[in-house]
């Protein structure tokens, strides 16, 4: 834990130009614009301080020898699951603060082109460049770090059914700007800097929008493959001292990672007055290259493989009970495996379906809506590499005006 404290001020200055022109009775329809970008985080955190430690990590063994003296692997712990307001006081009136500033400037220019080959076929072609600028401590040139990286993107739709039904399919390629790292080997720091994580993702889908538009849909098929990614190796060694361990850091730039999927979002009014909102998402998630512990696994931060949810209301237009309304939904998530290392094994967070309603009245000018979520009262949990408890039942009011 640690007493936070910290302020981050961000700038952001955008221009776009936007022309709608025709070229070769070709339409075009053209943006290009420029981005500044300046973040100045203001860093007073103190020092990270323990209170009990769960130990499960590949070096285990070594850690029960060493430390407690038994052989055999075992779940280590000294944490007494008790967390008192004193307790954390104490542990932290002398962390350490070393106060600090940082800078990040990001210059973009982009520039997109969407032409209509025929009234029912269009391409799309974008290219975006940024130059990162990462000054790290303000007060330290040593850190000072640039780079630059380019992304293009790609597409096609086609309408065999003018603005009803549409087909389509797109790559596009994506990148994220990777700050320096530190390697700790022991006991010496070595500065290390990365190339931009670049990220390639192909899609296919349709668009549908159907009888007179009372049913509108979007399916859609991904295959994302992300690369050059950066990733941690921690070491756990015994040190001159007995019972003294060298915690050392390695950061490698190799890993690989594929995501592929299954996305479906349906809006539906079967008939005036009712209204039908539902979506489900398949995602499957797997670690190519990197650390031999996660290779060939779900990565941790996937989330649930399945996730799907569903809002359907109905309002009246008429009669004594007109503009009220009343809705039910449903959200569900799979299995979610948080923990799913080769050496460790598995944890899994549970399944978990919830039921929401909501009662409503409207006017012209406002709206009051009184709304329950959660209505089993069900307890259960979300994380990505994390457990986090999610709210109990809940009763919600809400008063909108409109003037």
């Amino acid at each position: 834990m640690s007493r936070q404290n910290a302020e981050t001020f961000g700038t952001d200055i955008q221009q776009n130009f936007i022309g709608d022109f025709r070229i070769g009775g070709l339409r075009n329809r053209l943006v290009v614009g420029l981005d500044y970008f300046n973040r100045n985080v203001v860093n007073n955190n103190g020092a990270y301080v323990g209170n009990g430690a769960v130990y499960i990590g590949r070096n285990l063994a070594q850690f029960n020898e060493l430390v407690l003296g038994v052989t055999e692997p075992s779940l280590f712990t000294n944490d007494t699951g008790v967390l008192t307001q004193p307790g954390t006081d104490a542990l932290l009136a002398d962390a350490t603060v070393v106060p600090s500033t940082t800078k990040e400037e990001v210059f973009s220019a982009y520039a997109s082109d969407v032409v209509n080959i025929t009234p029912t076929l269009s391409v799309m072609l974008s290219l975006r460049a940024d130059r990162f600028a990462n000054m790290g401590n303000v007060e330290n040139d040593d850190d000072d770090f640039y780079q630059t990286a380019f992304s293009p993107k790609l597409g096609i739709v086609y309408q065999p059914v003018k603005d009803k039904v549409s087909l389509f399919a797109n790559y596009m390629n994506g990148f994220v700007n990777i700050a320096p790292g530190v390697d700790r080997i022991n006991g010496i720091e070595l500065s290390r800097t990365f190339e931009p994580e670049h990220a390639n993702q192909f899609e296919v889908g349709t668009k549908l929008n159907l009888f007179n538009e009372r049913l509108s849909a979007t399916l859609s098929y991904y295959d994302i493959k992300v690369e050059n990614m950066v990733y941690s190796v921690f070491e756990t060694l015994e040190g001159a001292t007995p019972g003294e361990f060298i915690n050392n850091t390695y950061n490698f730039q190799n890993g690989a990672q594929q995501n592929k999927g299954f996305e479906a979002s349906i809006i539906a009014v079967p008939f005036n007055g009712w209204s039908i909102l539902a979506g489900y998402s398949y995602n499957d998630s797997q670690l190519l290259e990197g650390d031999d512990e996660f290779v060939g696994k779900r990565p941790e931060s996937a989330g649930p493989r399945n996730l799907v949810n569903l809002w359907t209301s109905y309002k009246f237009s008429a009669g004594p009970l007109s503009g009220f309304g009343l809705g039910f939904g449903a959200n569900h998530g799979s299995e979610n495996m948080i923990m799913n290392r080769k050496t460790t094994g598995t944890f899994t967070l549970p399944e978990y379906t919830i039921y929401n309603a909501s009662a409503f009245y409207s006017r012209e000018e406002f709206t009051i809506t009184l709304k329950v979520d959660n209505i089993g009262n069900t307890e259960y949990y979300k994380g990505w590499s994390t457990i986090a408890p999610q709210t109990p039942r809940a009763l919600l009011a809400n008063f909108t005006y409109t003037f």
